[in-house]
C-alpha cells in the first residue's frame, strides 16, 4: 500500500495543485490567466530591452510613455473586444464604427468648444446604438456574430463614405475641438492625460467584470448561454449590453484618436481589429469565451504595440510586421489550448 505521505503527480483528471502543496512559483503566480498576465508583462520589459539596443533612447521615460500611450488606443477598443470575447463572441464592426465615430466627431463639432459635449454625446451615442443592433442580430434573429459584425462594418463604411462624400464634404476637414485636443495631450503630474483615461477604464471594467452582478453573468454566458438561461439569466439583455459596450468603447477610441491627431480620417480605424482581438487573446482570454480579465487585455495592448514598436524601429516593412505578429497570435492559441487541454 502506498505512503499516505507520497505525492500524487498532476495528469489529466488532476488539477495543478494551487494550496500548500503547489510550487511555491505555481502558488505566488496563482491561476493561469495570472501567469498569462505576468508573461504579457514580461515580453514587453524583454521587448523594450531589445528596442534599446536596437534604437538608443527607445526605452527612455518619454519612448516608454510614446508607446503607453499609443497601447491606450489599442486598449480603449480591445475594452469592448473583451466582453464579448468573453461570451464567445467577436466584434468585427470595430474599424469604421471608430472611423465613423471620428469623422462624426468632428463634423458635428466643427471644432468648436460650444459644440464638443453635444458632439461627444452624439459620437458615443452613435456607436452604442451600432453596438445594440449587432446584439440583437445575433441574439434576436441568430446571425452569428462574425457575420453580423461584419455586415455591420459593411453598413458603417457605406454610410460613413456616403454621408461624407468620401471625406470631401465642407466639414470633413475640420479639427477636433481644442478642448478634446488639449484633454487628449495635456499631462497630470507628468503621465499623459490620455494615460490617466486608460488606467481609468482599467479600474471600471475590471470592477464591473469581477465585482458586479453583471460581470458574474457575463462568465456564465460565456461558459454556457443555455445554462445561464435555465438559471434565470438574461441571455437576451445582457447579450445586447455587451455589443454595446463594444460599440461605445470603439466610438469613445475614434474620439480620443481624432483628438490625438486632429483631425479624422479614411482608414483610421483599420489597424484596431486585428490588435484589438490579439491584445485580448495575447492577455490570456479564451477566443470561446468564460474566461479572461481586462486587465489581461491591457498587458496584451502593450506587449503588442510595444513589439509593433520595436519592428518599426528595426525598419521591418508591413508586411514582415503583420505576419510576426500573426505567428504569434497562432502559436499564443495553440499554447494555450495546450495548457487548458493538460488541465
Amino acid at each position: 500500500m502506498a505512503s499516505s505521505a507520497e505525492p500524487v503527480m498532476p495528469g489529466p483528471e488532476t488539477p495543478v495543485p494551487t494550496g500548500q502543496d503547489a510550487p511555491l512559483l505555481l502558488r505566488l503566480l496563482g491561476s493561469p490567466t495570472r501567469r498569462r498576465i505576468l508573461y504579457a508583462l514580461l515580453a514587453s520589459i524583454v521587448l523594450f530591452a531589445i528596442g534599446q539596443a536596437v534604437r538608443p533612447g527607445f526605452a527612455s521615460p518619454s519612448g516608454i510613455r510614446a508607446v503607453l500611450t499609443i497601447a491606450s488606443f489599442v486598449g480603449l477598443v480591445a475594452a469592448g473586444q473583451t466582453f464579448v470575447i468573453l461570451i464567445g463572441g467577436i466584434d468585427l464592426s470595430v474599424p469604421w464604427v471608430l472611423n465613423g465615430a471620428s469623422i462624426l466627431m468632428v463634423t458635428s463639432s466643427l471644432g468648436s468648444n460650444a459644440r464638443a459635449i453635444p458632439a461627444l454625446l452624439l459620437t458615443l451615442g452613435m456607436g452604442t446604438l451600432v453596438g445594440m443592433l449587432n446584439g440583437a442580430g445575433i441574439v434576436l434573429l441568430g446571425v452569428p456574430a462574425v457575420v453580423m459584425t461584419l455586415a455591420m462594418n459593411g453598413i458603417m463604411e457605406g454610410l460613413t463614405l456616403g454621408f461624407s462624400g468620401g471625406m470631401t464634404c465642407a466639414a470633413c476637414g475640420s479639427y477636433a475641438p481644442p478642448v478634446v485636443q488639449a484633454a487628449v495631450h495635456d499631462s497630470l503630474f507628468g503621465i499623459p492625460t490620455a494615460l490617466l483615461l486608460w488606467l481609468v477604464v482599467i479600474v471600471l471594467v475590471s470592477v464591473v467584470l469581477s465585482m458586479t452582478t453583471f460581470g458574474r453573468r457575463t462568465y456564465a454566458i460565456g461558459n454556457s448561454p443555455r445554462a445561464s438561461f435555465l438559471a434565470g439569466v438574461d441571455v437576451t439583455t445582457c447579450t445586447i449590453g455587451l455589443y454595446a459596450l463594444s460599440g461605445l468603447f470603439s466610438a469613445l477610441a475614434g474620439i480620443v484618436l481624432v483628438g490625438y491627431g486632429g483631425q479624422a480620417a479614411l482608414g483610421m480605424g483599420d489597424p484596431y481589429l486585428f490588435q484589438s482581438i490579439a491584445a485580448v487573446v495575447i492577455g490570456g482570454a479564451s477566443i470561446l469565451g468564460g474566461r479572461g480579465n481586462y486587465i489581461g487585455s491591457a498587458a496584451g495592448a502593450i506587449s503588442l504595440v510595444t513589439l509593433v514598436s520595436v519592428l518599426m524601429a528595426m525598419n521591418m516593412p508591413e508586411y514582415g510586421r503583420s505576419i510576426i505578429y500573426g505567428v504569434i497570435i497562432l502559436v499564443l492559441l495553440l499554447l494555450y489550448g495546450r495548457e487548458d487541454a493538460e488541465r
